[in-house]
């Protein structure tokens, strides 16, 4: 029997110091994000930022905590298992996270005792990173070193040009603009970045940023002097992807823009860098220099183009393992 398995990042159990401090711990720990040698990097992880980082991210974590639904990117991963079920009912669709609950390997295991022997692995992740779906696969495959009886397995390639995916990304900016009551000047296009030395490294995540960009460029109504592509959530003292989103909003509002709106396109799930990072600290920084509005556009998150896409997605990689046409409504 076939299984969907879809790879997210992860998330902390709570808004606190003490639930930041696991996640930070596995997160800051692994080779494909930081790449620096250990006897240089861990004395500064173990001696400094684990000692105070944790209690400053909590405070972030708990200003986009919702008292019903908890962490969005949970909720958001949740709601696209379920909504993809929908779409493949007689097939087991399930999530795993590379940090915190579910881990992967347990969701993996959940699969095999449900009779499952053929996965279509789903990452998360549009555009390819090493930091992102080089280290999910580290992920995947560390918990199927562990099996005796390993699965057949499909893993869905980066979709940063999937027509489904571009028009799922159209789709969410386009709806979202039409129900504001004031209407943009200038569109911000925010990815999470990554260092310099990183792509020196043959990290082809800008190339396919800018297939992405190519694609949304022809999908949306913005001319091309009203929208700016840039990166986000710089981390350290190493130079990193520019331009940087900070800088160009303080640039747009320098200039007199009053009102811009920031798509995430390389997020596939509302999260803390889109919720808190631009919805919080980005409206700051362009309100501090003579900005007045500034709205995240949510992220694909459930909207239904998206599940949609995600299904698209699926059954072309899924060819022979999944059903060709959606169920009958």
């Amino acid at each position: 029997m076939t299984g969907i398995l879809i790879v997210q990042l992860g998330t902390p159990d709570a808004p606190t110091a003490t639930a930041l401090r696991p996640y930070l711990r596995q997160f800051l720990s692994d080779p494909r994000v930081i790449e620096v040698p250990k006897w240089i990097w861990w004395p500064l992880l173990y001696g400094y930022i684990l000692r105070t980082r944790p209690a400053a991210s909590a405070a972030k974590y708990a200003r986009i905590w919702n008292a019903e639904t908890g962490s969005p990117l949970l909720h958001y991963t949740r709601r696209q298992t379920e909504l993809l079920q929908q779409q493949f009912p007689n097939t087991p669709v399930r999530f795993g996270m590379m940090i915190g609950n579910p881990p992967v390997a347990q969701t993996i295991q959940t699969m095999l005792a449900e009779g499952v022997d053929r996965i279509i692995v789903f990452p998360m992740f549009p555009q390819y990173s090493a930091t992102t779906t080089a280290s999910a696969m580290d992920c995947l495959f560390a918990a199927l070193h562990k099996l005796r009886h390993i699965p057949a397995i499909r893993i869905v390639p980066p979709y940063y040009d999937h027509p489904a995916y571009l028009d799922a990304v159209a789709a969410t900016i386009r709806d979202d603009l039409a129900r504001l009551d004031w209407q943009p000047e200038h569109l911000v296009i925010s990815f999470h970045g990554i260092p310099v030395k990183y792509v020196e490294r043959g990290d082809p995540y800008p190339q396919q940023v800018a297939g992405t960009m190519q694609g949304l460029a022809e999908r949306l109504p913005f001319p091309r002097e009203q929208w700016t592509t840039t990166y986000q959530s710089r981390f350290g003292r190493d130079p990193w992807l520019q331009p940087y989103t900070d800088d160009v909003l303080t640039g747009l509002a320098k200039r007199g823009v009053k009102k811009v709106a920031v798509a995430l396109p390389g997020f596939t799930v509302d999260c803390l860098e889109t919720l808190d990072e631009i919805g919080n600290e980005s409206r700051e920084v362009f309100q501090h220099a003579g900005g007045e509005q500034l709205r995240a556009i949510p992220c694909l998150n459930d909207h239904p183009d998206w599940i949609q896409a995600m299904a698209t997605i699926l059954r072309t990689e899924g060819q022979g393992w999944l059903p060709a046409e959606p169920p009958e409504r």
